[in-house]
């Protein structure tokens, strides 16, 4: 018997019934051979570790444009974070920690440079819109590799396409990711958003702080722990109903006084016009997007599909250099 195999054998008897098996994956769209050691969900977890769309997630900002300061949340710390927590709940709960782990890193390889204000700056010009969940999936499937994508299983690409609260992912890993992301993001956000003194915990309503706890180690740890002792042995992912309000309420408060924070995002005003700027020099220059997206226009994909993403793949770093290149005017440099 191969590794995987007793692996697989493995799942069934520890594994809870609610789990989703290696051994029962729906599957690839290309078939091909499953590798000797590792289970199928394990092998997704690795491609997109070493794809090259998750080493850039380490210069995409996460809620603070490009920060000077080193212990600022990037996409890429973002990500982990929601790794280690979708992997503490599926353990916890008995899921396959693989599947979960594998969504979890996946779920936002489709983010655009500058976070939340590139996205909507490409929802804006691009004529089929543009949804960072969708253009994750679009990565895993047709982007990655030159074109070839990564062939994940369905199971990790429903999970990646369905993290948004909007939305239902089809197993239960998928649905521990989702809750994962969102608890991952309000705790890290508000750490930052302390750091760069914009609030500070005690700015937390008192009614909610004592529901959740007083520091945000604490709400960590509440969500957790609440989310944990209400899905445990049930065929779905929840919280209680004290613990779900306090979350939306969390949410909320996070939203006013950090994602809509005037401070905090004075510069996207001249994020969002730099990144239609460069969608619209690409769409009149379609020659400079790479090889490979140009081979998928000649192959039947709109010229608009291509530039955007390419543009959406850019990290904040390289997008600032490719816009001064183009816009910016260099000194004559003979003397």
């Amino acid at each position: 018997m191969k590794i995987r195999e007793q692996l697989e054998e493995r799942e069934t008897r520890i594994l809870s019934k609610h789990a989703t098996l290696s051994m029962n994956s729906k599957g690839r769209e290309r078939e091909e051979k499953p590798c000797d050691i590792r289970p199928c969900f394990q092998r997704d977890r690795d491609r997109i570790l070493y794809s090259k769309s998750f080493r850039r997630l380490k210069d995409k900002t996460q809620v603070f444009l490009s920060p000077d300061g080193d212990h600022y949340r990037t996409r890429m710390t973002h990500t982990l974070e929601v790794s280690q927590n979708a992997r503490t709940i599926a353990k916890a709960l008995m899921l396959n920690e693989d599947l979960a782990e594998a969504i979890a890193l996946g779920h936002d390889l489709g983010h655009t440079p500058f976070g939340h204000a590139g996205e909507r700056a490409l929802n804006d010009v691009n004529p089929g819109g543009f949804r960072h969940n969708e253009q994750s999936l679009r990565i895993v499937e047709k982007l990655e590799n030159y074109g070839i994508g990564l062939n994940l299983t369905w199971e990790v690409r429903d999970g990646i396409l369905n993290h948004e609260m909007n939305l239902t992912p089809g197993t239960l890993e998928g649905k521990v990711v989702r809750l994962s992301d969102k608890i991952a993001y309000m705790h890290h956000d508000m750490d930052d958003a302390i750091r760069g003194g914009i609030l500070s915990e005690e700015d937390v309503p008192a009614d909610l702080r004592r529901v959740i706890g007083e520091s945000k180690r604490e709400w960590l740890d509440t969500f957790i722990h609440d989310i944990i002792s209400n899905s445990m042995d049930k065929d779905n992912i929840q919280m209680s109903d004290e613990i779900y309000d306090a979350f939306h309420k969390l949410r909320k408060f996070m939203f006013e006084r950090v994602y809509t924070n005037p401070i905090a995002k004075s510069q996207e005003g001249k994020v969002e016009d730099m990144i239609k700027t460069l969608y619209s020099y690409y769409l009149d220059h379609i020659d400079k997007i790479p090889e490979y997206l140009k081979k998928m226009m000649d192959e039947g994909e709109a010229k608009e599909r291509a530039v955007c993403d390419y543009v959406s793949s850019m990290t904040d770093r390289y997008a600032v250099a490719v816009f001064e290149e183009i816009y910016v005017p260099r000194s004559w440099g003979v003397l």
